[in-house]
């Protein structure tokens, strides 16, 4: 039998950067990101929504200024925030300065549509003053028309040539403290730009799929992008963008990171897809059974199986776990049954040994 050895994936070596208290790049563990859907100038609702995505595991929190009120809006924001914030900008340079001078600890750009050099500098100086980060952010869908025109269209070469000007003049300015992304809503053209860029520069890179669309397909297409990159050891921060809530796009960010072996928080939930031997309600119980895992920062495996076949037999690596019965289940903690439970109580009692097992892991870990 041939035995299949698995490592994890060998990280890129990139300069370090700091955003607010976070460390990108380097050695550093890839971070989780996403941007609040609240409007800005609301404080308080933006306030409650970082504070929300904190809780969930969020690291770095970008809002949107579209306006002054917006990016004045900033100063209280992170006054309030557990997270470093970031301001994201376009078109307007004034709301970029403004932004910062209100205590942004980054900001993300778009150099190409910022209003030309004489207004790049001007945010390029003040974000020098202020020693903070500059994402140059690159889009399909917002590239400089030369370039545009050069390629034909949106290609892997043009969105890493744009990326790769647009540094240079930060560069120029006398800036190098730098994040780059290079977003497309396609897949393969995802891909292939990251790692194309990847090649030419040791700049940090924060990687995601843009406009990648709802829960599902979102999720899958963030996963195969995200996925091939963070394997290839390419990619120090993430956003996995979902037309959902934003804490949802931090839950998808994190099994994404736990797949690939580079991350662990939280639990990894095993369930079967049932069939017919399945004679319990399966599909809520594993619902509940998620949903609740999502207060757990201890990393632990949970398993909900639908019957003894994929139970303690092939669940047994889990930490605890449920198997099915008629009208009945069996609760199992590391291939051994602990007990048999009827279906009214299972979740009840399953989840009070859930608990139970958090707190020795709790207890081993001091």
């Amino acid at each position: 039998m041939t035995h299949f050895t698995f490592n994890i994936p060998k990280r890129r070596k990139t300069r370090t950067i700091h955003v607010g208290n976070v460390p990108i790049g380097g050695d550093h563990p890839v971070v989780v990101q996403s941007m609040t859907n609240t409007d800005t100038r609301d404080v308080n609702a933006t306030i409650n929504q970082i504070t929300s995505l904190s809780s969930c595991g969020c690291e770095i929190v970008r809002v949107a200024v579209p306006d002054m009120e917006a990016a004045r809006a900033i100063s209280k924001i992170k006054h309030a925030s557990p997270v470093p914030i970031i301001a994201d900008i376009h078109f307007d340079w004034r709301l970029a300065v403004s932004a910062i001078e209100h205590g942004a600890d980054g900001i993300r750009i778009n150099p190409g549509n910022i209003g030309g050099k004489e207004k790049l500098e001007k945010v390029v100086k003040k974000a020098k003053e202020f020693q903070i980060p500059v994402r140059v952010g690159v889009n399909a869908g917002s590239l400089e028309k030369d370039i545009r025109q050069k390629y034909h269209g949106p290609t892997p070469e043009a969105l890493v040539e744009s990326a790769l000007r647009n540094v240079e003049r930060v560069v120029e300015l006398g800036h190098e403290l730098i994040k780059i992304s290079i977003k497309s809503s396609d897949v393969l053209t995802t891909i292939a730009a990251y790692r194309m860029l990847a090649e030419k520069t040791d700049y940090p890179l924060h990687l995601g799929v843009t406009e990648a669309g709802g829960l599902i397909s979102g999720t899958v297409k963030s996963s195969v992008a995200l996925g091939a990159l963070l394997m290839d050891g390419i990619g120090d921060t993430i956003r996995v963008s979902l037309t959902r809530p934003p804490e949802e796009e931090v839950k998808v960010a994190y099994e994404i990171l736990k797949a690939t072996g580079l991350r662990q928080r939280g639990a990894e939930i095993i369930s079967c897809p049932t069939c017919g031997r399945c004679e319990i309600n399966l599909f809520s119980l594993a619902e509940e059974v998620e949903s609740r895992a999502q207060t757990i920062e201890e990393p632990i495996t949970i398993a909900v199986m639908g019957c003894v076949v994929n139970g303690p037999g092939e669940a047994r690596a889990a930490d605890i776990g449920i198997a099915g019965g008629k009208g009945v289940g069996i609760i199992f903690k590391r291939g051994k049954i602990l007990k048999k439970v009827k279906e009214e109580r299972l979740l009840k009692e399953f989840w009070e040994e859930v608990e139970t097992l958090i707190k020795e892991k709790r207890g081993g870990s001091k």
